[in-house]
């Protein structure tokens, strides 16, 4: 059920028997959400954290016309909103951006964690800081990157993060977002993000069809991207 949240602690340190069995024993109610679903409004009190077993989840803040803007997305293995852990109550929205199966894991269980397994309590806290490096890095996108740029280091940072779930194949990974969806991400208009699409498909970078990306040239990518996954700290390290 957790495995692919194991997968991504196993990536970056080691995780015990006795620690895999905490957390499996911390994580049972699993359910299935439909796309477009706030799993955490903004302002509620919480007492669970959301653990993303499959499927795709944002964080999102809105403004008063309507608009959102996706400050994250959340992949299969991530929990959505540790941070809930210690703050209670989040600034921000948590959205399925499709179906997604969750699962809740009270805040008594990772209390529980935090007290019985030193180590895995730092590689959780190290989850909310990897996190935190994200929104820097999406930030950087966001207020200097170009349109292009900023859609191509999209499409690396998700390949790389799907890929340590196991769920990029080769150079292809399935993403089942809308242009909508993707120009919130990247603060582009859908038409904008049409043109970027267009422009990375002649270029023979990227092509994004019918809910798959397919990566043409990484290197190249890579380049127009300027992206260095050092901010997705990728190095096996013990915590």
């Amino acid at each position: 059920m957790i495995e692919r949240h194991l997968m991504k602690l196993r990536a970056r340190d080691s995780v015990s028997p006795q620690e895999e069995e905490a957390l499996r024993s911390v994580a049972r109610d699993v359910r299935t959400v439909d796309a477009d679903v706030k799993l955490v409004r903004a302002g509620d009190e919480l007492t669970v954290s959301t653990l993303l077993l499959d499927g795709m989840a944002c964080r999102q803040k809105d403004v008063r016309s309507g608009e959102r803007q996706i400050t994250e997305l959340h992949v299969a293995g991530d929990f959505v909103d540790l941070h809930s852990f210690t703050l209670k109550r989040l600034d921000h929205d948590i959205v399925s951006l499709t179906p997604c199966q969750v699962v809740a894991v009270p805040h008594a269980g990772l209390r529980r964690i935090t007290q019985e397994f030193p180590h895995l309590t730092r590689l959780l806290w190290f989850s909310t800081n990897l996190d935190a490096s994200i929104h820097r890095e999406w930030m950087l996108s966001l207020g200097r990157r170009s349109a292009l740029a900023r859609t191509a280091h999209l499409f690396c940072e998700l390949y790389v993060r799907l890929g340590i779930v196991g769920l990029a194949q080769g150079l292809r990974y399935d993403l089942r977002l809308t242009q909508i969806d993707l120009a919130e991400c990247l603060g582009l208009t859908s038409v904008h993000v049409n043109r970027m699409l267009r422009e990375l498909r002649e270029r023979r970078l990227v092509e994004f069809r019918q809910s798959t990306v397919t990566i043409l040239d990484w290197d190249a990518l890579q380049r127009v991207a300027e992206f260095d996954p050092a901010y997705l700290y990728l190095e096996h390290r013990p915590q």
